[in-house]
C-alpha cells in the first residue's frame, strides 16, 4: 500500500502542477467568457489535484510511510536532522498553504463584484499556490530530493 500511494503521490504532482500553471495562463490569456470559463476549468482541475494530493500525502504522513513513524519516534531529533525536519514540517506546511491559497482564492473569487477582481484574486492566490508548491517540492538536487518521476518506493 506504501509503495502504491507513494507513487501516486509523486505523480500526481505533476498533474497539480500542470493545472496550476495552466489555470494562470489561462487568467492571464484574456477576459472573455471564454477564457473565464478555461480558467475556471483549469482552476476546478488544480483544486482536485490538490486536494487528491492532500489525501496521498496525509495517508503518507500519519501511517504509511516508515520515513514519518521514524521521525515521529523522535519528533525532537528529527528537528536537528534538515532531511526529516523537511519531511516533517517544511514539506507539509508549505503545501498546506499551497492548498489554503487555491482554496481561498476559489471562495474569494465568487465573493467578487465584478470580473475583473475575480480575475485578479483567481491569479494571485493561484500564483501564490504554485509558488508554495515549487519551493517545497523535493526536487532532484535538493537535500532531500526525489526522482521527478519515481516508479516504485525506492527509486
Amino acid at each position: 500500500m506504501y509503495a502504491l500511494v507513494l507513487v501516486l503521490h509523486s505523480w500526481l504532482r505533476w498533474g497539480a502542477l500542470v493545472a496550476g500553471v495552466m489555470a494562470v495562463v489561462a487568467l492571464l490569456s484574456g477576459r472573455g467568457s471564454r477564457d473565464a470559463a478555461r480558467a475556471d476549468t483549469w482552476g476546478l482541475f488544480f483544486i482536485i489535484a490538490l486536494d487528491l494530493q492532500l489525501l496521498l500525502g496525509l495517508a503518507l504522513y500519519m501511517g504509511l510511510s516508515p520515513n514519518m513513524q521514524a521521525i515521529r519516534a523522535d519528533f525532537g531529533g528529527a528537528m536537528r536532522d534538515p532531511v526529516a525536519r523537511f519531511w516533517a514540517v517544511e514539506h507539509i506546511m508549505m503545501m498546506l498553504v499551497a492548498i489554503g491559497a487555491a482554496h481561498v482564492g476559489r471562495v474569494l473569487a465568487r465573493k467578487a463584484p465584478t470580473p475583473d477582481a475575480r480575475r485578479s484574486r483567481l491569479l494571485l492566490c493561484f500564483v501564490i499556490a504554485l509558488v508554495a508548491m515549487v519551493a517545497r517540492t523535493p526536487w532532484p538536487g535538493m537535500t532531500a530530493g526525489r526522482p521527478l518521476f519515481r516508479i516504485s518506493a525506492t527509486s
